[in-house]
């Protein structure tokens, strides 16, 4: 991994475990909520006795939603040791510590052995890592034979985005480095998956992306500070605006991959 990725990584961490993304986005930091995150726990076909991963886990709010769904149980990873002390505390807190558990952990490495779970889930988080090839090979690694991955994630049309959407802002953001449906799902077939199904949910990502844009516009207008943003208010504002146009072209939106591992 070069210096600039782990930069990225790096930031992208830090950004995802402050004060400023709970304000913004909630306890769910991908488009759709706890209705999307429920079809993607139904398509991974898990229940009591079996164990799945939630790949850049966040606070864990889709990790707890997950077990207390299916029964199953979750082991969920993230490289922000920040927000998976914020997730092991959020278990203990609602008595599932006995069947979720969180550990600090880099998604291009994922700390857990071979063919050791039966799904794997990953939100609104593919597009933040650096080297996307290799963490779609660790998916394929750690599930056994047969289980399936429940992917989203931000997908967009790079040559038509405006330079808003570029840079370390937009990163973070999920977009600079965010790829075309299709490009994610030879991504998926390349490390070894067979595609079950693909769907785009654009109109769950012009929600989320409405609702970031007022809360920061109410903030400029208070002038809030915001943990973690600073004086960069006005930045993510015009990050918002530029995403807001690019949903409404049709070169910015949100899929649903799942995927099977032979």
């Amino acid at each position: 991994m070069t210096t600039d990725a782990a930069h990225v990584k790096a930031c992208c961490a830090t950004a995802y475990s402050s004060e400023a993304a709970r304000f913004l986005l909630g306890d769910r930091f991908h488009p759709g909520g706890a209705a999307l995150t429920s079809r993607l726990v139904r398509a991974l076909r898990v229940g009591p006795g079996d164990e799945i991963v939630d790949v850049a886990c966040g606070p864990g709010a889709s990790a707890l939603q997950a077990a207390h769904e299916t029964g199953c149980a979750v082991i969920g990873v993230d490289l922000a040791v920040a927000g998976v002390a914020a997730a092991i505390h959020a278990a203990a807190s609602t008595g599932m510590d006995d069947r979720v558990r969180f550990v600090v952990g880099d998604a291009e490495a994922l700390p857990l052995a071979d063919a050791s779970v039966d799904g794997a889930l990953c939100e609104c988080a593919l597009c933040t890592f650096p080297d996307k090839p290799g963490a779609t090979a660790e998916l394929a690694r750690v599930l056994r034979p047969g289980a399936r991955l429940a992917l989203a994630d931000i997908t967009a049309r790079p040559d038509r985005l405006p330079a808003e959407l570029d840079g370390l802002g937009a990163w973070i953001a999920c977009i600079a480095d965010a790829r075309p449906l299709d490009e994610l799902a030879d991504l998926v077939t390349h490390a070894g998956f067979v595609i079950e199904s693909v769907e785009r949910q654009d109109a769950a990502l012009g929600a989320m992306i409405e609702r970031v844009q007022s809360r920061l516009d109410a903030a400029r207008m208070l002038g809030a500070t915001i943990g973690g943003l600073g004086s960069r208010v006005d930045d993510a504002i015009a990050i918002a605006r530029a995403a807001s146009r690019a949903v409404a072209n049709g070169d910015l939106g949100y899929g649903i991959l799942i995927a099977s591992r032979p």
